[in-house]
C-alpha cells in the first residue's frame, strides 16, 4: 500500500497510488451543519483511504433519466471527503480538481464516471471532491454564513495547496474544472475573493457565471421551503426537520419552479432554474460573478469554456419534453431566460451555419 503524509495526518492509499475518502474538513453536522467548513480532527494512526468515503445527502435517481445519470450514495456524517489519483508520489506533476455537477442538489466526487486513473496515467494528479448540496449547502435566510457550498469547495482547495505535495503534485500548478453546475462553481470561485490564489487555470463545462441569485430570493426560496415543511424560517428550524423529510422537499420545489418558473413567483431562480444555488450575498460573492469578471476578477487565471454538444437532449428526450417543443420556441426560450437580444440572436445563428435555417427564430 502506498502512504502519504498530510498535514492531518498519514493516508494509505492503493499500490496504484490511488487515495480515497480523505476528510478535507470536519464533518459538516449538529453544531458545525450550517456554519463554515472547519479542519479535520488530525489523526496519528494512517489513515485506509482505499474506498470512497461517505457522500453529501441527496435522493437517489428515479424516473427516465436514472439509468442515464446515476448517482452515487454512500451514507455518513464525515462527507466532506476528496479522491486523489497519482502518477507518481516523488513527482510534481500538474493538478487538476473536479467540481462535479448535479444542479447543486446532488452527485459526488465518487462517481465511477469520475475515475481518475486516465489522468494519472497521462502524468496528472486528479482531485475529485464532494461539497455541500441543496438547503444545507446553499439555504441562506441573510443571516449567517451563505454558500457553505462554495465554502466547502474553498477548503477543498485549500487542502490541495497545503497537501498535494505529498501526493506528487504541484501546488503551483492547479486547474479547477467542472460540468455544469460544477462549471458553475468553477465560474463563481473565479469572482469570490476567499478563493483567489487557490488556482491557476480554470476550465468551465456546460456552465456559465450567470447562474447565481440575489439575496432577496435566497429569502424568498428559504421561505416557501420553510412552508412547505411547516417550519419557521430559520436555519435552526430547518435543521430539527428528518433529513430524509428535508431532501424530498428540496425535490419537491425543484418540480414546482420546472412548472412555473416566472419571475413574479421565483425571483431570479425563474432565469436559473435552480431554487438552491450561489447567492450574490454582497461579502463573499460581493456581486454577481460576470460583472466582477468584467471588472477584473480572476484576470490571473488562464479560463477554457466550452460546451457539452447537444447536452440537452440527455434532459430533452427521455423525458418526452422534446416532442411538445419546437426548436424556435426553443430559442425564444433561451432569450427570455439570458436576456438575450435578437442581434444576440443572430449572432449566434451566423457562428453555426451548418444548422438548417428551420431552427432559428426569423422574430
Amino acid at each position: 500500500m502506498a502512504l502519504a503524509d498530510t498535514r492531518y495526518g498519514p493516508v494509505l492509499g492503493t499500490d496504484s497510488l490511488v487515495f480515497k475518502g480523505i476528510p478535507y474538513a470536519a464533518p459538516p453536522v449538529g453544531p458545525d451543519r450550517f456554519r463554515p467548513p472547519r479542519p479535520p480532527q488530525p489523526w496519528s494512526a494512517p489513515l485506509k483511504a482505499t474506498s470512497y468515503g461517505p457522500t453529501a445527502p441527496q435522493t437517489g435517481a428515479d424516473g427516465p433519466l436514472a439509468e442515464l445519470v446515476p448517482r452515487a450514495i454512500v451514507p455518513g456524517d464525515n462527507y466532506l471527503n476528496l479522491n486523489v489519483w497519482s502518477p507518481d508520489l516523488d513527482g510534481n506533476a500538474p493538478v487538476m480538481v473536479f467540481v462535479h455537477g448535479g444542479s447543486f442538489t446532488s452527485g459526488a466526487g465518487a462517481l465511477s464516471v469520475y475515475d481518475g486513473s486516465r489522468f494519472a496515467r497521462g502524468g496528472v494528479v486528479l482531485v475529485t471532491i464532494n461539497y455541500r448540496l441543496g438547503a444545507d449547502g446553499f439555504l441562506w435566510f441573510g443571516e449567517g454564513s451563505p454558500n457553505l457550498g462554495l465554502l466547502d469547495q474553498i477548503a477543498a482547495l485549500t487542502w490541495v495547496r497545503d497537501n498535494i505535495a505529498a501526493f506528487g503534485g504541484d501546488p503551483g500548478n492547479v486547474t479547477i474544472f467542472g460540468e455544469s453546475a460544477g462549471a458553475m462553481s468553477v465560474c463563481t470561485l473565479l469572482a469570490m475573493p476567499a478563493a483567489a490564489g487557490l488556482f491557476h487555470r480554470a476550465i468551465a463545462e456546460s456552465g456559465a457565471a450567470n447562474n447565481t441569485i440575489d439575496a432577496a430570493t435566497a429569502r424568498l426560496v428559504g421561505e416557501r421551503l420553510a412552508a412547505m415543511l411547516g417550519t419557521a424560517p430559520t436555519r435552526e428550524a430547518i435543521a430539527q426537520v428528518p433529513l430524509q423529510r428535508l431532501l424530498a422537499a428540496q425535490d419537491q420545489l425543484g418540480r414546482q419552479v420546472m412548472g412555473k418558473a416566472r419571475a413574479k413567483v421565483w425571483g431570479d431562480v425563474a432565469r436559473t432554474l435552480l431554487p438552491f444555488s450561489p447567492v450574490e450575498d454582497g461579502t463573499l460573492l460581493p456581486a454577481a460573478p460576470l460583472d466582477l469578471i468584467r471588472a477584473g476578477a480572476g484576470a490571473d487565471v488562464d479560463l477554457m469554456v466550452g460546451t457539452n454538444s447537444e447536452e440537452a437532449r440527455l434532459f430533452l428526450i427521455p423525458t418526452g419534453v422534446a416532442a411538445k417543443l419546437s426548436t424556435p420556441l426553443l430559442y425564444a426560450a433561451a432569450r427570455t431566460r439570458f436576456g438575450l437580444s435578437l442581434n444576440g440572436v443572430r449572432r449566434y445563428r451566423a457562428n453555426r451555419p451548418r444548422r438548417p435555417a428551420r431552427c432559428w427564430p426569423r422574430s
